[in-house]
């Protein structure tokens, strides 16, 4: 029988090396963070395979990203493209979604269906709206590092990106909620099963 990663894995690897980003910009520069990042979403790349013998398909396009984009800024020192990084992560995110909805496949429900067991409307407006989501995103990381300093950016990235994601997550509760199959999996196509 497979053994289930311990619960520290995901929260260690998804927001380990965002952590690292940001105690190495305050403790250096954002060059020496970048490289920071580089090394610390290899490492939870290697430790997220250790455990489940896979890795998720957005860590590892989110990690092929962060070396790409920050590769371009070490070697041009320039750190343009490490502020571009999240609007190109969020807009490949919007645009597979959109994709996705585009051929019928609401592509959150295999990523997420463990979590929550929804119909098929569910899963359609749910990836919708995560594809506005990341779109706008997108967009506010542009507008944030073109007119603030690096400081507040960082700030941004670290705080600010993950806090509207939460805020973003809880006001889908509703949504969600109404259309959570019941617990016996019964139901038609659009909805919750009546009776």
């Amino acid at each position: 029988m497979k053994q289930a990663p311990p619960a520290w894995l995901k929260p260690a690897t998804d927001y380990g090396p965002l952590a690292a980003f940001f105690i190495a910009y305050y403790m250096s520069d954002l060059l020496d963070a970048t490289a920071v990042l580089m090394v610390a979403t290899l490492l939870a790349l290697v430790v997220s395979y250790a455990w489940e013998r896979r890795v998720p398909v957005m860590p590892l396009v989110t990690a092929a990203i962060v070396g790409v984009f920050g590769a371009l800024t070490l070697i041009l020192q320039d750190e343009t493209f490490i502020k571009m990084k999240p609007t190109i992560i969020q807009g490949i995110f919007c645009v597979v979604l959109l994709g996705g909805l585009a051929m019928g496949r609401p592509l959150l429900k295999p990523l997420m269906g463990a979590a929550w067991s929804m119909d098929d409307a569910g899963w359609r407006k749910l990836t919708f709206r995560f594809a506005l989501f990341f779109a706008v995103m997108a967009v506010l990381n542009e507008i944030v590092w073109r007119t603030q300093s690096t400081d507040f950016w960082v700030n941004f990235k670290v705080f600010g990106i993950m806090g509207l994601t939460i805020l973003f997550m809880l006001s889908q509760i509703w949504m969600i909620q109404r259309h959570t199959l019941p617990e016996d999996g019964e139901a038609s196509e659009d909805g919750p099963a009546s009776g």
